[in-house]
Protein backbone atom coordinates (compact mmCIF):
# COMPACT_ATOMS: atom_id res chain seq x y z
CA UNK A 1 0.00 0.00 0.00
CA UNK A 2 0.87 3.58 -0.44
CA UNK A 3 0.33 6.24 1.64
CA UNK A 4 -1.68 9.21 0.19
CA UNK A 5 -0.33 12.63 0.35
CA UNK A 6 -3.76 14.17 -0.35
CA UNK A 7 -5.05 16.37 2.46
CA UNK A 8 -7.85 15.15 4.47
CA UNK A 9 -11.48 15.85 3.71
CA UNK A 10 -11.99 18.68 5.25
CA UNK A 11 -9.02 20.42 5.84
CA UNK A 12 -9.88 23.81 5.32
CA UNK A 13 -12.09 23.31 8.55
CA UNK A 14 -10.56 25.33 11.76
CA UNK A 15 -9.86 22.69 14.43
CA UNK A 16 -9.04 25.61 16.84
CA UNK A 17 -12.26 27.65 16.09
CA UNK A 18 -14.32 24.48 16.51
CA UNK A 19 -12.97 23.52 19.78
CA UNK A 20 -14.13 27.16 21.02
CA UNK A 21 -17.34 26.25 21.90
CA UNK A 22 -16.28 22.88 24.00
CA UNK A 23 -13.62 25.21 25.26
CA UNK A 24 -16.07 27.98 26.60
CA UNK A 25 -18.31 24.94 27.67
CA UNK A 26 -15.67 23.64 30.01
CA UNK A 27 -15.28 26.78 31.45
CA UNK A 28 -18.45 27.77 31.89
CA UNK A 29 -19.25 24.48 33.59
CA UNK A 30 -16.05 24.15 35.65
CA UNK A 31 -17.86 23.68 39.22
CA UNK A 32 -20.11 20.72 37.93
CA UNK A 33 -17.64 19.02 36.31
CA UNK A 34 -14.83 19.83 39.15
CA UNK A 35 -12.24 21.37 37.09
CA UNK A 36 -10.06 24.73 37.91
CA UNK A 37 -9.73 27.32 36.00
CA UNK A 38 -6.96 30.16 36.63
CA UNK A 39 -4.86 31.91 34.36
CA UNK A 40 -1.29 32.54 35.08
CA UNK A 41 0.86 35.53 35.53
CA UNK A 42 0.64 36.23 31.48
CA UNK A 43 -3.04 35.97 30.97
CA UNK A 44 -3.20 32.55 29.73
CA UNK A 45 -6.23 30.09 31.03
CA UNK A 46 -5.00 26.92 32.98
CA UNK A 47 -7.97 24.46 33.70
CA UNK A 48 -6.56 21.51 36.46
CA UNK A 49 -8.90 18.67 35.40
CA UNK A 50 -7.02 16.65 38.14
CA UNK A 51 -4.34 17.60 39.48
CA UNK A 52 -5.91 19.07 42.73
CA UNK A 53 -9.65 19.20 41.92
CA UNK A 54 -10.54 15.65 41.45
CA UNK A 55 -12.72 16.05 38.00
CA UNK A 56 -14.78 13.94 36.47
CA UNK A 57 -15.50 11.54 33.78
CA UNK A 58 -17.98 14.30 32.13
CA UNK A 59 -15.15 16.51 32.15
CA UNK A 60 -12.82 13.72 30.33
CA UNK A 61 -15.37 13.07 27.46
CA UNK A 62 -15.81 16.67 26.66
CA UNK A 63 -11.66 17.11 26.82
CA UNK A 64 -11.87 13.99 24.27
CA UNK A 65 -14.08 16.39 21.88
CA UNK A 66 -12.13 19.43 22.54
CA UNK A 67 -9.06 17.07 21.70
CA UNK A 68 -10.73 15.74 18.28
CA UNK A 69 -11.23 19.95 17.80
CA UNK A 70 -15.10 20.00 17.68
CA UNK A 71 -14.76 17.24 14.90
CA UNK A 72 -15.35 14.23 17.29
CA UNK A 73 -18.26 12.87 19.38
CA UNK A 74 -17.25 11.08 22.91
CA UNK A 75 -19.85 9.23 24.70
CA UNK A 76 -20.36 7.08 27.72
CA UNK A 77 -22.19 4.76 27.43
CA UNK A 78 -23.17 1.68 30.41
CA UNK A 79 -23.94 -1.55 28.94
CA UNK A 80 -24.41 -4.36 31.48
CA UNK A 81 -24.44 -7.37 28.70
CA UNK A 82 -20.88 -6.68 27.94
CA UNK A 83 -18.23 -7.94 30.13
CA UNK A 84 -17.30 -4.21 31.55
CA UNK A 85 -20.22 -1.85 32.86
CA UNK A 86 -18.79 1.21 31.13
CA UNK A 87 -18.09 2.20 27.54
CA UNK A 88 -16.76 5.06 25.96
CA UNK A 89 -18.01 5.73 22.28
CA UNK A 90 -16.13 7.55 19.65
CA UNK A 91 -17.25 8.68 16.25
CA UNK A 92 -16.43 11.11 13.07
CA UNK A 93 -17.28 11.93 9.84
CA UNK A 94 -13.59 13.40 9.65
CA UNK A 95 -11.74 10.87 11.58
CA UNK A 96 -8.44 12.27 9.85
CA UNK A 97 -8.51 15.23 10.83
CA UNK A 98 -9.88 15.23 14.30
CA UNK A 99 -7.47 12.65 15.31
CA UNK A 100 -4.24 12.77 13.45
CA UNK A 101 -4.80 16.55 12.51
CA UNK A 102 -6.36 17.44 16.38
CA UNK A 103 -6.19 14.42 18.96
CA UNK A 104 -2.89 13.05 18.38
CA UNK A 105 -0.26 13.89 21.38
CA UNK A 106 2.67 14.22 18.83
CA UNK A 107 4.05 17.43 20.02
CA UNK A 108 7.52 16.53 22.44
CA UNK A 109 7.04 19.56 24.93
CA UNK A 110 10.72 19.74 27.02
CA UNK A 111 12.37 21.68 30.07
CA UNK A 112 15.62 21.12 31.46
CA UNK A 113 15.67 21.73 35.18
CA UNK A 114 18.00 24.44 34.65
CA UNK A 115 15.62 25.87 32.22
CA UNK A 116 12.64 25.57 34.56
CA UNK A 117 15.09 26.44 37.79
CA UNK A 118 13.80 23.45 39.44
CA UNK A 119 12.42 20.00 38.21
CA UNK A 120 13.00 19.35 34.50
CA UNK A 121 9.76 19.04 32.58
CA UNK A 122 8.22 16.72 29.52
CA UNK A 123 4.78 16.37 27.98
CA UNK A 124 3.40 15.20 25.04
CA UNK A 125 0.76 17.88 23.65
CA UNK A 126 -2.30 16.78 22.14
CA UNK A 127 -5.34 18.92 20.55
CA UNK A 128 -6.28 21.91 18.21
CA UNK A 129 -3.07 23.73 18.98
CA UNK A 130 -0.74 21.43 17.33
CA UNK A 131 -2.34 22.52 14.24
CA UNK A 132 -1.65 26.06 14.88
CA UNK A 133 2.18 25.61 15.44
CA UNK A 134 2.67 22.66 13.01
CA UNK A 135 5.93 21.71 14.39
CA UNK A 136 5.44 17.95 13.68
CA UNK A 137 6.14 16.31 9.91
CA UNK A 138 2.88 14.46 10.32
CA UNK A 139 1.05 18.24 9.09
CA UNK A 140 3.49 18.54 6.34
CA UNK A 141 1.95 14.71 5.18
CA UNK A 142 -1.49 16.16 6.30
CA UNK A 143 -1.69 19.47 4.47
CA UNK A 144 -3.00 20.57 6.83
CA UNK A 145 -1.73 24.12 9.38
CA UNK A 146 -4.72 26.20 11.42
CA UNK A 147 -4.89 29.71 11.45
CA UNK A 148 -6.95 31.25 14.60
CA UNK A 149 -6.89 33.57 17.32
CA UNK A 150 -7.63 31.46 20.43
CA UNK A 151 -6.53 27.78 20.65
CA UNK A 152 -6.44 24.60 23.29
CA UNK A 153 -3.62 22.22 24.16
CA UNK A 154 -4.26 19.50 26.44
CA UNK A 155 -1.35 17.75 28.44
CA UNK A 156 -0.90 14.44 30.65
CA UNK A 157 0.77 15.90 33.37
CA UNK A 158 0.72 16.41 37.38
CA UNK A 159 2.04 19.84 37.24
CA UNK A 160 1.69 22.93 35.81
CA UNK A 161 4.11 23.72 32.93
CA UNK A 162 7.02 26.24 33.92
CA UNK A 163 7.06 29.26 32.19
CA UNK A 164 9.80 28.32 29.48
CA UNK A 165 7.21 25.80 28.26
CA UNK A 166 4.06 28.43 28.20
CA UNK A 167 5.98 31.27 26.66
CA UNK A 168 7.30 28.26 23.85
CA UNK A 169 3.65 27.49 23.02
CA UNK A 170 2.55 30.62 22.61
CA UNK A 171 5.66 31.62 20.16
CA UNK A 172 5.23 28.87 17.71
CA UNK A 173 1.17 29.13 17.93
CA UNK A 174 1.54 32.62 17.34
CA UNK A 175 -0.95 33.92 19.92
CA UNK A 176 -1.28 36.25 22.51
CA UNK A 177 -1.52 34.63 25.90
CA UNK A 178 -5.57 35.51 26.55
CA UNK A 179 -6.01 33.28 24.08
CA UNK A 180 -4.29 30.01 24.99
CA UNK A 181 -5.72 27.22 26.77
CA UNK A 182 -4.10 24.26 28.24
CA UNK A 183 -6.17 21.70 29.81
CA UNK A 184 -4.22 19.67 32.30
CA UNK A 185 -5.08 15.76 32.65
CA UNK A 186 -3.26 13.50 34.69
CA UNK A 187 -3.71 9.62 33.35
CA UNK A 188 -4.28 9.41 37.66
CA UNK A 189 -7.43 11.17 37.28
CA UNK A 190 -10.94 10.06 36.37
CA UNK A 191 -10.86 12.96 33.50
CA UNK A 192 -7.17 12.02 32.96
CA UNK A 193 -8.30 8.30 32.24
CA UNK A 194 -11.72 8.57 30.63
CA UNK A 195 -9.58 11.47 27.86
CA UNK A 196 -7.06 9.10 26.85
CA UNK A 197 -9.39 5.97 26.34
CA UNK A 198 -11.47 8.40 24.10
CA UNK A 199 -8.06 8.05 21.82
CA UNK A 200 -9.70 4.92 20.76
CA UNK A 201 -10.18 5.69 17.25
CA UNK A 202 -7.00 7.87 17.13
CA UNK A 203 -5.06 4.87 17.89
CA UNK A 204 -6.10 2.76 14.63
CA UNK A 205 -6.00 5.66 12.76
CA UNK A 206 -2.49 6.48 13.78
CA UNK A 207 -1.90 2.60 13.16
CA UNK A 208 -3.12 2.96 9.43
CA UNK A 209 -0.84 5.92 8.56
CA UNK A 210 1.84 4.08 10.11
CA UNK A 211 0.98 0.89 7.72
CA UNK A 212 1.09 3.32 5.12
CA UNK A 213 -2.79 2.95 4.28
CA UNK A 214 -4.29 5.75 2.04
CA UNK A 215 -5.31 8.13 4.58
CA UNK A 216 -7.64 10.27 2.06
CA UNK A 217 -9.27 7.21 1.56
CA UNK A 218 -10.81 6.94 5.38
CA UNK A 219 -14.08 8.50 5.39
CA UNK A 220 -15.56 7.51 8.82
CA UNK A 221 -14.88 6.14 11.75
CA UNK A 222 -16.11 4.78 15.03
CA UNK A 223 -14.86 3.27 17.63
CA UNK A 224 -15.27 1.74 21.79
CA UNK A 225 -13.27 1.02 24.27
CA UNK A 226 -14.30 -0.07 28.35
CA UNK A 227 -13.52 2.86 31.09
CA UNK A 228 -11.48 1.34 33.74
CA UNK A 229 -10.77 3.04 37.26
CA UNK A 230 -8.08 5.34 37.47
CA UNK A 231 -5.46 4.13 39.41
CA UNK A 232 -3.03 6.60 42.13
CA UNK A 233 0.01 4.85 40.68
CA UNK A 234 0.83 6.65 37.86
CA UNK A 235 2.19 3.40 35.73
CA UNK A 236 -0.81 1.78 36.04
CA UNK A 237 -3.20 4.14 35.30
CA UNK A 238 -1.23 4.39 32.18
CA UNK A 239 -1.07 0.98 31.87
CA UNK A 240 -5.19 0.79 32.41
CA UNK A 241 -5.88 3.03 29.31
CA UNK A 242 -3.49 1.27 27.45
CA UNK A 243 -5.14 -2.18 28.40
CA UNK A 244 -8.50 -0.98 27.34
CA UNK A 245 -7.56 0.09 23.82
CA UNK A 246 -5.45 -2.99 23.06
CA UNK A 247 -7.66 -5.50 24.78
CA UNK A 248 -11.21 -4.09 24.71
CA UNK A 249 -11.43 -1.53 21.36
CA UNK A 250 -13.15 -2.34 18.83
CA UNK A 251 -12.93 0.08 15.63
CA UNK A 252 -14.95 0.56 12.30
CA UNK A 253 -13.43 2.46 9.99
CA UNK A 254 -15.14 3.28 6.57
CA UNK A 255 -13.09 3.15 3.44
CA UNK A 256 -13.08 3.67 -0.31
CA UNK A 257 -10.42 2.36 -2.72
CA UNK A 258 -9.50 -1.66 -3.24
CA UNK A 259 -11.01 -4.70 -1.52
CA UNK A 260 -7.40 -5.72 -1.01
CA UNK A 261 -6.55 -2.88 0.68
CA UNK A 262 -9.37 -3.03 2.94
CA UNK A 263 -8.67 -6.28 3.50
CA UNK A 264 -5.04 -6.11 4.27
CA UNK A 265 -5.90 -2.81 7.08
CA UNK A 266 -8.12 -5.07 8.74
CA UNK A 267 -5.75 -8.33 8.55
CA UNK A 268 -2.26 -5.90 9.63
CA UNK A 269 -3.99 -3.24 12.17
CA UNK A 270 -5.05 -5.29 15.14
CA UNK A 271 -3.02 -5.10 17.98
CA UNK A 272 -2.38 -9.16 18.38
CA UNK A 273 0.39 -8.46 15.04
CA UNK A 274 2.02 -7.59 17.99
CA UNK A 275 4.72 -10.01 19.69
CA UNK A 276 3.97 -8.30 22.63
CA UNK A 277 0.33 -8.64 22.55
CA UNK A 278 -1.14 -10.47 25.66
CA UNK A 279 0.46 -9.18 28.93
CA UNK A 280 -0.63 -6.22 30.91
CA UNK A 281 0.67 -2.76 29.55
CA UNK A 282 2.23 -1.79 32.83
CA UNK A 283 4.11 -4.98 32.64
CA UNK A 284 5.70 -4.42 29.29
CA UNK A 285 6.64 -1.07 30.27
CA UNK A 286 8.22 -2.17 32.85
CA UNK A 287 10.42 -4.74 31.24
CA UNK A 288 11.17 -2.23 28.69
CA UNK A 289 13.01 -0.04 31.64
CA UNK A 290 10.38 2.80 31.03
CA UNK A 291 11.30 3.46 27.65
CA UNK A 292 7.90 3.31 24.60
CA UNK A 293 10.70 3.06 22.33
CA UNK A 294 11.55 -0.50 22.78
CA UNK A 295 8.28 -1.77 22.76
CA UNK A 296 6.79 -2.97 19.76
CA UNK A 297 5.19 -0.82 17.85
CA UNK A 298 2.51 -2.85 16.24
CA UNK A 299 1.07 -3.25 19.65
CA UNK A 300 -0.30 0.44 19.87
CA UNK A 301 -3.59 -0.20 17.98
CA UNK A 302 -7.06 -1.50 19.03
CA UNK A 303 -8.04 -5.22 19.91
CA UNK A 304 -10.56 -5.63 16.68
CA UNK A 305 -10.99 -3.65 13.52
CA UNK A 306 -13.94 -3.80 10.90
CA UNK A 307 -13.48 -1.97 7.75
CA UNK A 308 -16.06 -1.17 5.50
CA UNK A 309 -15.44 -0.76 1.23
CA UNK A 310 -18.39 1.82 0.71
CA UNK A 311 -16.82 1.42 -2.90
CA UNK A 312 -17.56 -2.61 -2.99
CA UNK A 313 -20.16 -2.99 0.00
CA UNK A 314 -18.06 -5.15 1.61
CA UNK A 315 -16.61 -5.59 5.32
CA UNK A 316 -13.64 -7.42 6.98
CA UNK A 317 -12.63 -7.82 10.98
CA UNK A 318 -9.85 -8.25 12.47
CA UNK A 319 -8.53 -9.28 16.01
CA UNK A 320 -10.70 -9.95 19.13
CA UNK A 321 -11.03 -8.69 22.09
CA UNK A 322 -9.70 -9.55 25.21
CA UNK A 323 -11.98 -8.81 28.09
CA UNK A 324 -10.82 -11.80 30.28
CA UNK A 325 -7.78 -10.59 30.39
CA UNK A 326 -9.08 -6.99 31.50
CA UNK A 327 -11.60 -8.49 33.88
CA UNK A 328 -8.08 -10.04 35.66
CA UNK A 329 -6.41 -7.31 35.57
CA UNK A 330 -9.08 -4.70 36.27
CA UNK A 331 -11.55 -6.45 38.64
CA UNK A 332 -11.76 -7.60 42.22
CA UNK A 333 -14.28 -10.11 43.34
CA UNK A 334 -16.39 -8.65 46.56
Amino acid sequence: MTETTSPPRGGALSVNALAQPLVQRLLAQADALDVRVARDASGVCIVDAGIVPRGSVAAGLLVGEICMGGLGRVSLRADTTQAWPTWVDVASAQPVLACLGSQYAGWSLAASKEETGGKKFFSLGSGPARALAGKETLFTELGVRDRAEAGVLVLEVDRVPPKIIIDKLLHDCGLAPAGLTLVLTPTTSLAGTTQVVARVLEVALHKAHELGFALADIVDGAATAPLPAPSPDGVVAMGRTNDAILYGGRVQLTVTGSDDAARDLARRLPSRNSRDYGRSFADIFKEAAYDFYKIDGALFAPAEVWVSNLDSGNTWRGGATDMALLQSLWLQEA
